[in-house]
């Protein structure tokens, strides 16, 4: 693993999927001129619209989005983390799998992983969730991308934030960079996306890279941004505020070192 700059890139995604595919284009291009190596998208990059409409979708949304980033890894010579788009499920037409597909500068897919918690929840701004109306969950955790280069990679989708024993058995596995792509509420957001990234990184002494979806995409449907990238410190390094744009940040092997040397506490775990 070497020294090297990432992006958290953030998007307003919409139920268009060749604006969205031509935002991210943008974007990614913004990130690799900053001398990014790692980008990573947020979830639902491609399309973020009614459930409806997306599982309708959802064939065209796959082939493109895979078409997408193998095009990007290999134009732009970098790996690149789509955060989220719907597979759709070979014997159930009415559902897909949100799935984050990590592909190399060759354009192959390195490692992918298909959403495990739904979001199922009543926020109390009065908006309602049902993701697993229209979702499969997974059923396993991806295993870790161990890349010379940039390290050992872990996957996540939004949701999953609140399930520390998840990236727990990542770090048990090896993480150094934990992936935390998402199109976290607004309402929920504000108290609760920065702290529980900050407590994912520090506590499995990873660093965290988080793209994010921003601002409004569709009727009452809003996103928090601050699309994020935190040290193992759970040091803020990067943040996107409130409009799309892009996170970077380095990503430094010395520093990973430093704080699991200072503060030991993979190496105290009991229970594991």
């Amino acid at each position: 693993m070497k020294s090297y700059l990432a992006a958290a890139v953030q998007m307003t995604s919409k139920p268009d999927l060749g604006k969205n595919l031509v935002e991210a284009e943008e974007l990614i291009e913004l990130a690799v001129h900053k001398g990014a190596e790692l980008v990573s998208l947020p979830e639902n990059f491609a399309f973020l619209g009614q459930e409806v409409d997306k599982i309708a979708q959802a064939r065209e949304i796959a082939d493109k989005s895979e078409q997408f980033l193998k095009k990007m890894a290999q134009r732009f010579q970098i790996t690149i983390l789509g955060g989220g788009f719907p597979v759709p499920v070979a014997d159930n037409p009415e559902k897909a799998y949100n799935t984050a597909v990590l592909v190399t500068p060759d354009g192959q897919q390195a490692v992918h992983y298909q959403k495990v918690h739904l979001f199922d929840v009543n926020v109390p701004d009065g908006n309602t969730y049902q993701e697993s109306s229209t979702v499969m969950a997974g059923e396993r955790i991806p295993p870790i991308y161990d890349s010379e280069k940039l390290g050992k990679l872990g996957l996540s989708i939004c949701y999953d934030v609140r399930f520390p024993e998840f990236y727990r058995y990542l770090s048990h596995l090896g993480a150094d960079v934990l992936f935390i792509p998402a199109a976290f509420t607004a309402f929920t957001g504000k108290d609760h996306w920065q702290v529980l990234l900050q407590a994912r990184a520090i506590e499995n002494t990873c660093y965290v890279i988080a793209p994010a979806q921003t601002g409004n995409h569709y009727e009452r449907r809003y996103t928090h941004g601050h699309a994020m990238i935190i040290d193992p410190w759970g040091v803020i390094l990067a943040d996107a505020g409130n409009a799309p744009g892009v996170a970077i940040a380095e990503i430094n092997p010395d520093r990973l070192q430093q704080v699991r040397q200072q503060m030991p506490s993979l190496q105290h775990r009991v229970f594991v």
